[in-house]
């Protein structure tokens, strides 16, 4: 078996991984339900994880840009200071966005903690800026490396990933915060803001 081909396997298991990682990771309350308050120190060390294998997708995707499948060569024909270009200028707003989320959930962003509050700031507009903010960094890496296919990739697993951790993080959350949340959820979008 290729190196290529060793990769894009590698892509998909880390990719799961990270997957899987990050939304237990996001369900501190469900998980204390079996496992007692040790849960809440479990799910840090599996958001870590889960970023390892974040970072193991991402170095996939620029070892693609080396060892590319051959049956799956589908560039865009921008030369690299174009695409280069085109990344930062589309980086821009992801960056500032995850910033500000960053910001504004300061250490839960990290992993959850029991005595964390509702956020404030950009979470008044959003429930899940984290979305916007991080995500499309994966597919701009990939357009990056020329890759079409890992563009179309990371977009359909983003969108996946994202509605599947958005679920089950949100159930979470209501067992925790209970009708404040609830109510939260009215009045905040869940990723655009509500008009009003």
């Amino acid at each position: 078996m290729s190196i290529a081909w060793l990769n894009l396997i590698s892509l998909h298991i880390s990719g799961f991984l990270f997957a899987f990682l990050a939304i237990l990771s996001t369900v501190p309350v469900t998980l204390s339900e079996r496992r007692g308050e040790r849960a809440w120190k479990e799910c840090k060390w599996i958001r870590f994880a889960s970023f390892a294998f974040a970072m193991i997708m991402v170095l996939n995707t620029f070892l693609w840009g080396i060892f590319p499948v051959p049956e799956l060569i589908w560039t865009t024909g921008l030369e690299f200071a174009s695409r280069l270009f085109i990344v930062i200028i589309l980086s821009i707003p992801s960056l500032l966005i995850c910033g500000k989320a960053m910001n504004d959930a300061g250490q839960e962003m990290n992993y959850p903690l029991k005595e964390t509050k509702l956020h404030g700031g950009i979470y008044n507009y959003v429930r899940h800026p984290g979305i916007w903010g991080e995500m499309p960094l994966y597919v701009w890496v990939a357009f990056l490396v020329d890759s079409l296919f890992l563009v179309i990739w990371m977009t359909i697993y983003i969108i996946a990933f994202s509605a599947v951790n958005i679920y089950y993080e949100e159930m979470d959350l209501v067992k925790r915060f209970g009708s404040e949340y609830e109510e939260y959820q009215k009045r905040t979008g869940m990723l655009i803001p509500r008009r009003g």
